[in-house]
């Protein structure tokens, strides 16, 4: 890529919400090619856009209030400061974009997040005997993967059909050892869907030439393997040999039903992603058809919110046509999408290309050729964009977007009583408590530990009454830890908004703060650990995690008046006075007020309780989560503690091949003697520490 200019519009504009407070003169703004963010008060990147020509896209901004799309208008008002980045070419601007929405997570960007997540067929091909599995997660190397699927039983289903013709082992690892270990198969096995290799019946090669068979089925030649396996029972037949020919022929069957269950759309062996948008004044729902090989192979779907996206392409324009619209979802949406696709594929080496040859879409963005460029970089051959006019693919999108209008429906019924019940538990917060605006970010307190041991924290963030998990964060206290509950908190408080006042400064500055990532080895930086001059400084986050520098609205601590006192002392001795505190008290649900003597009782059937429940149980299941895990992590270390000259590495390799201690208890020394990196020496001493005595050998005559 060029070398990219970045260019920052005069101070920062804190508390000012006014249109223009902020506006740059026009001569200011290069007339080139670009990526422009907008911030808020706080520092925080609330929108991100490229434009053809930055001095003219960011003027149109800045006309007149009434003139403005309402969403357009909603943005610029919570603005405070916008900068620019000048690149040389559109497919650079589109790649920036893509970037910066995915680093920053601006909540004025539309983001194609699944609902759920989706369901692969994972093969593990880089395992000695490689198994197919249901799989949702991160893309691994050396895992080659099929899908995804709407629902897991759909993958179980077509598994469990495709077995009895290629019988690769299913099982996890765990039982993969333990049926090595008895000499005997599982019941797959029995029934012939699986080919034992834990047992031998077949070697490491041939188990391997299964799985890869099967990868080429699920790939997409099939038409080829029927007629291979019908030729065979011909063969079979012609020999006298009809009960392998009965067999055969029943193989051929689970094929056909497979097959029949992928729709058959084209028959020219299309490799295309078929995208349709239903939207209304405030929401939009994307369905996307996977189809390879002529064959419809995966369906998925998005449902976004509209009525806080900025109209990028006509700004000033309140006349909002569902062209228009579509095109700006599509550019959006095929930005968002292929850039994310194209890091799963290049985690898992094994993958195919993250983009098809063709991209079938409702209507084309006004760079649709720098998009097409793009797309082929990513695939690394010519990507075709284009609106189907006519015949099959036309038809195609029309049942997709069909689709779409069914998903944009069911999700508005599902959702309507959701957005109503969690409006009033705001408002009705805000009236109860007293506060001066309903409570849009809520973020709460909770501490776990067992009998003062290990002591953790959790923060968890709600924004509109909706967990916000992105911005989960887990504390292991560190000073308090003796010194109880009210300490920890304060600890957890003090750390928290530590990290609040250094990005604020930071941003006050006009230097980006070591939060975000940018800067994290200046010792300048009150934001670094290693400065001696502010030591309480928390550590610099991943660049991907950095949310300290949006305050709550409310702070809910897990406790009596107690917790919510020491909270907001510790707020006041930072000089933070705008955020409410409160604490919850699980025994009758009292919400307790800083430093007042009687708590707050609120309604048993309110709508603010519950949602304060909800909020206190969600940090209270983090915790223990997080307790949890680090508590089995000391666990196993300190039983292994016992193994003289035994290392960190060992340790590991030991817990990874037998799953746990109790298990490798179980074990015998020949079995330990296994583990990569353990001798014989070795295996008897770990057997002997484990067991209290040493492990006796028994001599060639069978005595001990």
């Amino acid at each position: 890529m060029a070398d990219l200019s970045t260019s920052r519009h005069a101070s920062l504009s804190r508390g000012t919400s006014r249109n223009g407070s902020f506006r740059p003169s026009p001569g200011s703004i290069p007339d080139a090619p670009g990526v422009y963010k907008f911030r808020d008060a706080h520092g925080r990147v609330i929108y991100v856009g490229k434009a053809k020509s930055l001095r003219s896209r960011l003027s149109s901004y800045f006309a007149d209030p009434a003139g403005l799309h309402p969403r357009t208008r909603q943005m610029v008002t919570t603005a405070a400061d916008v900068e620019w980045t000048v690149v040389t070419t559109e497919v650079e601007a589109l790649q920036l974009e893509y970037n910066w929405i995915k680093e920053f997570d601006p909540r004025f960007n539309v983001r194609y997040r699944d609902d759920k997540t989706y369901p692969v067929l994972a093969v593990t091909l880089n395992e000695e005997f490689p198994r197919p599995h249901v799989y949702r997660g991160p893309r691994k190397k050396g895992v080659r993967y099929f899908g995804p699927y709407a629902h897991a039983w759909a993958i179980r289903e077509t598994l469990d059909l495709l077995l009895r013709v290629f019988p690769a082992r299913t099982c996890s690892n765990g039982v993969f050892r333990r049926h090595q270990q008895i000499g005997r198969p599982c019941l797959l096995g029995y029934i012939d869907k699986c080919a034992a290799p834990c047992v031998g019946d077949v070697s490491p090669e041939r188990h391997r030439e299964i799985v890869e068979q099967l990868c080429d089925f699920l790939g997409g030649r099939t038409e080829g393997m029927v007629r291979e396996l019908e030729r065979e029972m011909t063969a079979a037949s012609d020999q006298l040999d009809f009960e392998r020919a009965a067999r055969l022929r029943d193989d051929i069957g689970a094929l056909r039903r497979v097959m029949e269950k992928q729709a058959v759309v084209f028959s020219d062996g299309t490799d295309a992603d078929v995208v349709a948008f239903a939207h209304d004044e405030l929401e939009a729902a994307v369905q996307v058809f996977h189809v390879r090989g002529g064959r419809v192979r995966g369906q998925r779907g998005w449902v976004v919110d509209r009525d806080e996206v900025p109209d990028e392409h006509t700004a000033h324009d309140s006349a909002d046509t569902t062209d228009a619209v579509r095109a700006q979802l599509v550019d959006q949406f095929l930005a968002q999408f292929y850039g994310e696709q194209a890091e799963l594929a290049a985690q898992a080496e094994s993958a195919g290309p993250p983009v098809p040859r063709e991209v079938l879409v409702p209507a084309l963005p006004d760079d649709a050729d720098a998009i097409a460029e793009w797309l082929s970089g990513l695939r690394g051959s010519k990507v075709r964009l284009r609106v189907p006019q006519r015949g099959d693919k036309r038809a195609l999108a029309e049942t997709v977007e069909r689709n779409a209008k069914e998903a944009l429906t069911q999700h508005k019924l599902r959702r309507a009583s959701d957005l109503s019940s969690r409006s009033a538990a705001l408002n009705e917060l805000q009236d109860l408590l007293g506060l001066d605006t309903a409570p849009l970010r809520i973020e709460c307190i909770d501490i776990s530990h067992i009998q003062g041991a290990d002591v953790v924290a959790s923060l968890v963030v709600f924004e509109d009454g909706i967990p916000r998990k992105s911005e989960y964060r887990r504390f292991a206290i560190k000073e308090a830890a003796e010194k109880g509950d009210v300490a920890s908190i304060a600890e957890v408080v003090r750390r928290r908004f530590a990290r609040y006042l250094a990005e604020a400064e930071a941003a006050a500055g006009g230097d980006t703060p070591a939060a975000d990532g940018d800067n994290p080895a200046n010792p300048a930086n009150p934001a670094n650990p290693a400065n001696p001059a502010n030591p309480d400084a928390p550590e610099p986050q991943d660049p991907k995690q950095r949310k300290f520098a949006y305050p709550p609205n409310l702070l809910v601590v897990d406790g009596a008046g107690p917790q919510a006192t020491a909270a907001a002392d510790v707020l006041g001795d930072l000089g933070i006075t705008d955020i409410a505190v409160i604490g919850l008290a699980k025994r009758l649900e009292e919400v307790w007020l800083p430093a007042d003597e009687f708590p707050v009782i609120l309604p048993r059937t309110a709508d603010a309780l519950y949602l304060l429940q909800r909020v206190r149980d969600e940090a209270h299941r983090f915790a223990i989560r997080y307790h949890r895990d680090k508590r089995a992590k000391s666990v196993r270390a300190s039983e292994l503690d016992a193994v003289p000259g035994l290392g960190k590495a060992r340790k590991a390799a030991l817990i990874k091949h037998f799953g746990s201690v109790k298990k490798l208890k179980q074990a015998r020394v020949e079995d330990i003697a296994e583990v990569k990196g353990f001798g014989a020496a070795t295996a008897e001493t770990v057997y002997a520490a484990l067991h209290g005595a040493p492990h006796e050998v028994p001599d060639k005559d069978g005595q001990q």
